[in-house]
């Protein structure tokens, strides 16, 4: 591992913040590059930041030469390239393919719905105003950790964790939404297993380092 990994992050992207979570697990040395997604128009649109990429989103983790785009899978690559001390997705493929299922369920359907640019488009586009906003967003994100408390409880491979007894790419992507649930207002205690995961995951250091208002580009630590 001959240098940092740079890592291309806004500090209340949930993406951003799924892959801090992923790096702090590895104990892999990595510096942020910030991107401030709404100053200046928003950085992400920059020429030289949309070279790195091209979808205008963060994150993305620069390895050297190699650029690595989307949360997941910079996730894997991770996995991958350092499988101790944690390994963030289990050997076992069934065990695996419930992980990625899990992590899908935020990465895939709940985060997309409500993130930045969706919420932008919904005021500029559509008219939605700030009510609507704020249904669409809540009324997304409960719906999708609804399904995913339903795919944890009573199901034998939930442990302290989504999947057993070790934090893996499941609760770094679940982690980063309850967030954003509290952020939108909404009752966490309604998803008692998310719930309990949220309080176990908060305990450790690789969670609390990479939490948004840990964060170096975070507006109360901003010089």
């Amino acid at each position: 591992m001959p240098q940092d990994f740079v890592l291309y992050s806004y500090w209340r992207s949930s993406a951003a913040y799924r892959v801090r979570i992923a790096l702090n697990l590895k104990n892999l040395p990595y510096t942020i590059e910030p991107v401030h997604l709404l100053a200046d128009g928003g950085q992400q649109h920059r020429a030289e930041y949309v070279e790195l990429n091209p979808q205008h989103l963060v994150p993305t983790l620069v390895d050297g030469r190699r650029v690595i785009r989307q949360s997941l899978a910079i996730i894997e690559y991770l996995d991958e390239y350092a499988p101790e001390p944690v390994p963030l997705l289990p050997l076992d493929p069934r065990e695996r393919a419930r992980v990625r299922g899990l992590a899908m369920v935020v990465a895939c359907d709940i985060h997309p719905l409500a993130n930045l640019r969706v919420m932008q488009y919904l005021e500029r586009e559509l008219g939605a105003d700030d009510d609507a906003r704020l249904a669409w967003t809540r009324h997304w994100i409960a719906d999708g950790l609804s399904a995913f408390e339903a795919m944890l409880a009573n199901h034998p491979d939930t442990g302290e964790f989504c999947q057993g007894d070790t934090p893996g790419m499941a609760d770094a992507c679940l982690i980063p939404q309850v967030y954003n649930a509290r952020r939108w207002g909404l009752d966490v205690a309604a998803w008692p297993v998310i719930a309990r995961i949220e309080r176990a995951c908060l305990a450790l250091d690789a969670f609390q380092l990479a939490a948004p208002e840990a964060q170096a580009d975070a507006p109360a630590r901003a010089s």
